[in-house]
């Protein structure tokens, strides 16, 4: 577990050296099967989104090195945003402006406090976890390989700083109803995005039912380390 500061230090040092390091070489280009194409224009709508109410949400909450990492954390999604689009005019494909699954994620989000916002946003992270890797294992494509391992740095990062944001004391009962709902919300997206990306999947060799079981193991291994923190606090 991480204070604040400490996040910020660690957001610090990672923009530097993804200033030092570069873009990479587009020029190169990219061949991606047209199913992985309309895959990555999805999740590139997702991770596009401006903060703003993830920002103001954090300023509130008066702690100013939490609110600069948080500003850091929205501009790693911007820039992954870029990386994804840049990567598909290396394909020589477009973007796209919006798709349902966004959508419904941002209005899930509207209208809630920090925490509940964050416990929304954890779910899109820890499918990210499987996604990038899987993108980064099954790609056959240099480019799109590189790219992926870049995102998946950062969101191995993203899913510890919004737990530990989250951690703190919770009487077992409500503990015990915030992870049924919790669980049940993470099973129902994982299974929305193994049927909406299936074919993609299929093309970087994973199966929909095997998303599907990653991302309940990522999500249970999750939940049992914040009840850990819970107990400790």
């Amino acid at each position: 577990m991480r204070d604040a500061g400490g996040w910020l230090r660690e957001f610090q040092e990672a923009a530097r050296a993804r200033q030092d390091r570069g873009d990479p070489d587009w020029a190169r280009g990219a061949r991606l099967d047209p199913a992985v194409v309309r895959s990555l224009q999805r999740f590139q709508v997702g991770e596009s989104g401006d903060g703003v109410r993830l920002n103001r949400a954090a300023e509130r909450t008066g702690d100013r090195a939490y609110a600069a990492a948080v500003r850091l954390f929205v501009a790693e999604e911007q820039n992954h945003a870029r990386l994804l689009a840049r990567l598909l005019e290396a394909a020589g494909a477009p973007t796209i402006t919006s798709h349902w699954t966004d959508r419904a994620f941002v209005a899930l989000r509207r209208g809630l406090g920090l925490r509940l916002e964050l416990a929304v946003l954890l779910i899109a992270e820890t499918v990210a976890l499987s996604y990038y890797r899987i993108l980064r294992d099954g790609s056959g494509d240099a480019l799109t390989r590189g790219v992926a391992a870049r995102i998946l740095d950062d969101e191995q990062r993203h899913v510890p700083f919004h737990r530990d944001r989250l951690r703190g004391s919770m009487p077992r009962p409500a503990w015990w109803l915030v992870r049924t709902a919790w669980q049940l919300l993470h099973a129902t997206t994982a299974v929305v995005v193994a049927w909406d990306h299936g074919a993609a999947l299929r093309v970087l060799g994973v199966g929909r039912r095997e998303f599907v079981a990653e991302q309940v193991r990522l999500f249970s291994g999750f939940l049992t380390t914040l009840r850990a923190e819970h107990a400790r606090t």
